[in-house]
């Protein structure tokens, strides 16, 4: 494991096991893996799990499909680089010339250090599969009655936090579903997804609960935000304990009041400023709660929990 992080003792033996049984495939770089079979194939009918539950409560979102980069000048527009500098990825590449390209390859072969020679480009990683879904609804215009509910699906997100913990991966999917519409409307939907997404994850045989939660923002001015954000209680957890010391959040639910709506100048039918929430599943750690809950051979699992997931 000499190319891991540690993590804690139990957080090691869980990597290992999985690793082991062919659930994830190690890279060299602490928190991003390969998938076996079980494990993308449960992580895909989960999914369908909660397309069937939205439905089922009368959701027909609509559903977009974004890339896992974002323009760079979304991120600076959205302040994440003041709020989250230490979870932010950027592409960079290569614009020079052929003297240039021969100078970092030698220094490549010999794995040095060849940033210098690369510029950044206008992209960033996605930090959170909802954020190009405000500008694309902004482009349309005002809302229609009742606002809108979408679903960005369950791309990739990146977010730089190298661990040994298997259950905090740099880049892991999202499946999100994005509420813009009158504030009232959208405190009401976001909390009926909470309770909804509690009930989903103990179907599944998970011991779930909720709390109350905060966003991990940076610095002495992002512990005041932190304590205002569950002061409010704009932020919901769902946790289930996987390996460490403390549970994992495996789901969120976010009440973002109009921070997006204002900087895209979202407007409700009537006029008024928009609104917006978000509720995320971390598709691998989900897994990952299933595989620890239930067995590592999947095949095995109570027939109970198949019957949700294999239908």
């Amino acid at each position: 494991m000499a190319d891991f992080r540690p993590g804690t003792p139990d957080q090691d033996a869980l990597l290992e096991a999985l690793i082991e049984a062919g659930h994830l495939v190690p890279s060299g770089v602490p928190g991003v893996y390969g998938r076996g079979h079980d494990y993308e194939d449960v992580r895909h009918r989960f999914d369908a799990y909660v397309t069937r539950v939205a439905a089922e409560a009368g959701e027909r979102p609509e559903v977009l499909r974004f890339p896992p980069v974002l323009p760079r000048q979304q991120i600076e527009d959205l302040g994440y680089l003041e709020n989250f500098p230490h979870l932010a990825g950027s592409v960079f590449a290569f614009e020079g010339k052929e003297l240039d390209a021969r100078a970092m390859a030698e220094t490549a072969g010999a794995h040095g250090d060849w940033s210098g020679h690369l510029h950044q480009t206008d992209l960033c990683l996605t930090p959170a599969v909802c954020y190009p879904v405000y500008p694309a609804i902004a482009r349309r215009g005002t809302l229609p009655a009742g606002g809108v509910t979408i679903d960005p699906g369950g791309s990739y997100a990146f977010r730089h936090e190298p661990s040994g913990d298997p259950a905090r991966l740099q880049m892991f999917h999202m499946r999100e579903l994005v509420r813009i519409a009158e504030p009232e409307v959208v405190q009401s939907w976001r909390d009926q997804w909470r309770d909804r997404a509690l009930q989903l994850l103990r179907h599944l045989g998970l011991d779930a609960d909720f709390d109350v939660a905060n966003d991990p923002f940076f610095g002495r001015s992002g512990r005041m935000m932190a304590a205002s954000q569950r002061e409010q209680s704009l932020k919901f957890e769902i946790l289930v304990q996987i390996a460490g010391d403390e549970p994992t959040a495996i789901a969120s639910f976010n009440y973002h009041q109009d921070h997006f709506t204002a900087i895209y100048g979202i407007d409700t039918a009537d006029g008024g400023r928009a609104h917006t929430a978000c509720l995320g599943f971390g598709h691998e750690r989900i897994v990952l709660a299933l595989l620890k809950t239930h067995g590592l051979d999947v095949a095995s699992w109570p027939a109970d929990v198949r019957s949700h997931l294999w239908v």
